[in-house]
């Protein structure tokens, strides 16, 4: 693993946590769903080798991660 793999994985890490993070203010009837697409999502780009891809997914993940603290933040939770 080189360097840029490293900061990678981390990167990823960061997203996950911050994703579950986000995740735990949801109510609760939607919240277990919520942490298992998470889950789901990051299970799915697992295999992923492509640096270009994995930078791509990252910054989506943020956005979309971006998205539902906003939403949740319009709610009130």
């Amino acid at each position: 693993m080189d360097l840029q793999d490293f900061i990678l994985r981390a990167r990823v890490l960061k997203l996950y946590r911050h994703a579950l993070r986000t995740a735990r203010r949801a109510p609760c009837h939607s919240r277990d769903e919520l942490q298992q697409t998470i889950r789901r999502e990051m299970e799915n780009n697992k295999k992923c080798r492509d640096k270009q891809q994995i930078r791509y997914l990252i910054s989506e993940g943020f956005e979309k991660v971006k998205r539902l603290d906003e939403m949740l933040d319009m709610q009130g939770f």
